[in-house]
This record gives structure tokens, C-alpha cells and sequence, in this order.
């Protein structure tokens, strides 16, 4: 039987955000639940199954206009990933961005200090406020 978004409790930022995004969360999540069991390391699988298809933007999830990793982090796998201490950048696609369309975003969310900043630092900038 397929799992669909109402059998799984989303996370607020999925409740906002599409019903594919939410579709992908919840299959990702039953799949890794029954292979890791419940827990931490099923949400991060489901976590970084949307993040390949979906980027954070304020309070919700949208397409990316590529699929694909966001950020260094997201670009490992399998040991590699677990091991790293390498920061994410809270969904923010990184990866997919120019600087420019960065610092757009950081523009519209009154970062300051952004003229400044690299494309590594925008994105966690982002990210800090999109979690406020």
C-alpha cells in the first residue's frame, strides 16, 4: 500500500509547502523507518531525499530548478556523509544558486553585510534567518 502524505506527521515547513514535496518526504521517510527503524537517521534520509528536489525558501519548500545536491554536504554519500563535519545550509540550494541569486535572497531578507560575503557564506546566512 503506498504511503501518502496523511499517514505521516510533516514536519510545519512540509505542511506549507507542495504535495509532491510532501509525497517525496513521507516515502522517503517510511522506506528509510523501515530500514533503520524511527529515528534520526530515517529523518536526515528523508530530509536529504527532498533537499535533492526541493530547496527551503522561508517558512516552506520549493521545486529547485534542477535536481541535485544543494550543498558540499549533500554531494557525499554513504560513510563519507556520516563522518563529515562538514555544515549544511538548512536547504538552501547552494549548489543549484549563482552569488547572485544568493545575494538576492539575502537582499530581500535585510541580511546586512551581505556585499561582502562569499557564495558558501550567503547560503548559511539564508539559512539563519529562514530558521527564525
Amino acid at each position: 500500500m503506498p504511503v501518502k502524505p496523511s499517514d505521516v506527521k510533516m514536519p510545519g515547513t512540509l505542511e506549507r509547502s507542495p504535495k509532491k514535496a510532501q509525497r517525496t518526504y513521507a516515502k522517503t521517510l517510511a522506506a528509510a523507518e523501515s530500514e533503520y527503524g524511527a529515528g534520526e537517521r530515517a529523518s536526515r534520509t528523508a530530509y536529504a531525499s527532498l533537499k535533492h528536489s526541493f530547496e527551503k525558501v522561508g517558512d516552506h519548500w520549493e521545486a529547485k530548478g534542477h535536481k541535485g545536491p544543494s550543498d558540499p554536504q549533500a554531494a557525499k554519500s554513504g560513510r563519507a556523509a556520516r563522518r563529515s563535519d562538514r555544515s549544511t545550509y538548512g536547504g538552501v540550494d547552494a549548489m543549484g544558486q549563482s552569488r547572485d541569486a544568493l545575494y538576492r535572497r539575502a537582499q530581500a531578507l535585510g541580511i546586512e553585510g551581505r556585499s561582502s560575503m562569499r557564495k558558501d557564506e550567503l547560503a548559511q546566512a539564508i539559512a539563519r534567518k529562514q530558521k527564525k
